[in-house]
């Protein structure tokens, strides 16, 4: 195994691993993989890249369930110094055919059952090949893996070289590949795992989809830089979860694990007490969930606020008042400033605007959109994050809403958050979602999704009474339109652009 001194990521995670022996992975059917067998592993794979002519900066798609050969895959496209490409298992053909289409890959990993589908799309690409990778780490891939020698020269990366190229969600206009680079990737890793006080004793519950930021950089990438154990789960299981609790240390999750887990009796301290830090982010958690939670548990669960573009930004304390609502203080070696959007200028305390960054976090721009990449950014080297927030007095931040989910109604402006809170308040509510809706008076109209508790009789007018006094008339919602659930992508955000579109012509005349 070479340990080569350069930029690459693999090579950083290496050189913090003191005891090869140590378990890397743990599997719910009891598999142990080390530290050692999986950088044997990604050597093997790494063999396979090259032998398939994949060279440093070639992109090798991915869109394979969750496995521990799938997070060992990851490794050893960056030891070849390969851009891995994660793609959303969800996403369809049609979906697929653009990814594949703009990013190029060199290769293309995905499961069995979709290889027919996918060679087409390859064949249009020159030399672009397929192979296989199912859930239980099997396929063409690995078939090749193990004919492959396991002793693999590293690729020297430099800091800025792109390590991985990651998708937006895209609900406006065309998903846009966010570049992360090795020094992206490494910084943030290293920041969180002392930010949150990783050790090679933790045991991190890992039941996050690999293809996102949260799971695959977040999650994992703490673990390897501070060689902790992943506890794999293929995915979100509650009943899973409390066999598995007493085995862990660390939980992350978005804010649907911890609402679904309260709805379970057996949550109580003693079932969490092995318990050191649960961890939210991906999507805004409720004050109401954080407060249920610490009542119930007494743990208050860590907020932190990031994005693809880069990595994490902020975090609530490990040591001091994790604050519900807000996502904390900016983490070390990074920028935040709360501006006007339009001239750019840095506002007072708790005045809502543009959160914009800047730190070794973030991405060195948009795959093959230099133009889009130069508008998103400040001449002075900050990030429009698109996110509006504001900054109180002792430093934390609290996001407001993306800035296209600003009302605009009869020319004064509404932050959906502040009128979702007033309504996640009122009793019986479960949650709700605060969408502008084209309004013939108004231009847009104050529209409130929500979503109820089993039994519960509340009405419209029940809303709108309970909010009366509460937010200014201006604020109020026009219509309340009561649903089962919202609708909500992979990783629990609500689409409120599916919202807009699904409720666009109730205010028709």
């Amino acid at each position: 195994m070479t340990k080569t001194m350069s930029a690459n990521l693999y090579t950083t995670f290496v050189l913090r691993c003191t005891d090869p022996k140590k378990v890397f992975i743990k599997t719910l059917d009891g598999r142990l993989i080390s530290y050692g067998d999986a950088f044997e592993l990604a050597g093997r794979l790494a063999n396979v890249l090259r032998d398939k002519t994949v060279l440093p900066g070639d992109r090798v798609a991915v869109q394979v369930e969750k496995s521990p050969e799938a997070l060992i895959f990851y490794l050893a496209c960056l030891r070849a110094g390969a851009i891995y490409l994660p793609l959303n298992t969800a996403y369809t053909l049609a979906e697929l055919e653009y990814f594949i289409g703009d990013a190029e890959p060199r290769l293309v990993v995905c499961a069995p059952g979709s290889s027919s589908a996918l060679q087409p799309l390859a064949s249009k690409l020159a030399n672009s090949i397929v192979v296989t990778l199912d859930a239980a780490g099997q396929g063409s891939l690995m078939d090749l893996a193990k004919a492959a020698s396991s002793d693999f020269a590293d690729i020297s990366s430099s800091p800025d070289d792109i390590a991985a190229i990651l998708y937006t969600s895209g609900t406006t206009g065309r998903s846009k590949g966010a570049m992360l680079t090795h020094r992206n990737l490494g910084s943030n890793a290293e920041t969180l795992a002392s930010s949150w006080k990783f050790s090679e004793n933790d045991v991190l519950l890992h039941a996050l989809p690999i293809f996102h930021t949260h799971g695959l950089f977040v999650a994992t990438n703490i673990a390897l830089m501070s060689g902790a154990s992943l506890l794999l789960m293929p995915k979100f299981d509650p009943s899973i979860i409390r066999d598995q609790l007493p085995h862990a240390t660390v939980m992350m999750g978005v804010p649907t694990f911890y609402t679904r887990l309260l709805q379970e009796k057996w949550l109580s301290k003693e079932t969490v007490a092995n318990l050191r830090l649960f961890v939210s982010g991906s999507a805004p958690l409720l004050a109401d969930t954080h407060r249920e939670w610490c009542a119930r548990t007494g743990h208050a669960i860590l907020e932190r606020y990031g994005m693809t573009e880069t990595n994490m930004i902020t975090s609530n304390p490990y040591e001091g008042e994790r604050v519900p609502g807000s996502v904390g203080v900016p983490l070390p070696g990074v920028e935040v400033l709360v501006v006007h959007p339009d001239a750019g200028n840095a506002l007072a305390t708790d005045e809502v605007g543009m959160v914009e960054v800047r730190g070794p976090n973030v991405f060195k721009g948009y795959w093959r959109m230099p133009e889009k990449t130069k508008a998103e950014f400040r001449g002075d080297g900050f990030f429009i994050t698109g996110d509006l927030g504001k900054i109180n007095a002792r430093g934390y931040l609290s996001i407001v809403g993306r800035g296209k989910d600003l009302v605009i109604t009869g020319g004064y402006n509404v932050y959906p958050k502040e009128v979702e809170t007033e309504i996640d308040e009122i009793d019986g509510v479960v949650e709700s979602a605060v969408i502008g809706v084209p309004h013939p008076d108004f231009g847009e109209g104050v529209t409130a999704i929500v979503v109820k508790g089993p039994g519960c009789s509340i009405d419209e007018r029940a809303i709108m009474k309970a909010l009366d006094n509460r937010l200014a008339k201006f604020k109020l919602p026009k219509k309340v339109i009561f649903v089962d659930d919202l609708p909500r992508n992979a990783m629990g955000k609500v689409l409120k652009n599916t919202l807009r579109q699904r409720y666009e012509g109730i205010y028709s005349r």
